[in-house]
């Protein structure tokens, strides 16, 4: 899979398999958990996994901006042409409940537009990963072995379902539960609860789902490598108006509700949600 990114894939890589290590450790045993804030819980595996993947990003591109969500914060990011945008472990909660659906995401953004992505779920033994122009692959972790996960790899493609009715559609636990998604209930064949909305993403580019929708606020770095993924995968990740989200900005909230999956859903999707708003 040539692409002038080969280099920055391949240290996310690493970075992301060393994460995954240490999620899988506490995964197997016992990590501590604390709140950082309401409903926003933070676990020392959290923590050490961060620190490896800052440890590797920092090695390798010393002079790139660095935004993750439990530590590295650099104060000029927005003035640089590339940042790395990383969550050591998006889906917190299903960590602590022993639900397998977490997963480390990193990325890379040149120009406001993510050109690397990875999401590796430890629990799962799977990795997604992207660059801008080198398509979406899909690697088992254990059938890798000592090979690169790019070499195990094997292209992965969004869902060729085309009718919204006929479409399954993953979702956030906790949205399902808080009824936020009720109103599109009947909208599509059936939805789904899957946890970390990073995991869901890569669920999507590689058709296990054929369309992810979000309401509630998310950050860059839940959703960057994702965002990536799905594109390179054949598909689209949009706002409901059809925009998309340009990345590496001062806030890194974003508060419009969310769509991704093949165009043709997508698109139906937000054709109807524009007519019954």
């Amino acid at each position: 899979m040539p692409s002038p990114y080969r280099h920055e894939l391949d240290v996310a890589l690493a970075a992301a398999r060393e994460a995954g290590e240490i999620l899988a450790r506490h995964w197997q045993g016992a990590t501590q958990s604390w709140e950082k804030a309401k409903d926003n819980p933070v676990t020392l595996a959290d923590l050490e996994a961060d620190r490896a993947i800052v440890a590797r990003l920092r090695d390798a591109f010393p002079t790139d901006a660095l935004l993750s969500e439990e530590t590295a914060r650099d104060a000029f990011r927005c003035e640089r042409r590339r940042a790395w945008i990383v969550d050591p472990m998006d889906g917190t909660k299903e960590f602590i409940a022993r639900i397998p659906e977490f997963a480390v995401s990193i990325a890379l953004v040149e120009d406001n537009e993510p050109v690397v992505g990875v999401i590796l779920n430890p629990a799962a033994r799977i990795a997604v990963f992207a660059t801008h122009g080198g398509g979406c692959w899909r690697a088992s972790i254990d059938e890798a072995g000592d090979r690169s996960l790019t070499e195990a790899a094997e292209p992965a493609i969004v869902s060729r379902c085309a009718l919204l009715g006929d479409a399954v559609l993953i979702a956030s636990r906790t949205e399902i539960s808080r009824n936020q998604l009720s109103s599109y209930a009947g909208w599509c064949r059936k939805i789904v609860p899957v946890g970390s909305i990073a995991w869901k993403l890569a669920c999507i580019a590689c058709g296990d789902g054929d369309l992810n929708v979000s309401v509630a606020p998310k950050n860059e770095w839940d959703v960057c490598a994702g965002d990536l993924l799905v594109r390179e995968a054949g598909g689209v990740y949009c706002a409901f108006d059809g925009s998309r989200r340009r990345y590496n900005q001062p806030d890194p909230l974003i508060a419009t509700a969310m769509v991704a999956g093949p165009a043709a859903l997508a698109n139906a999707f937000c054709a109807r949600s524009r007519q019954e708003s």
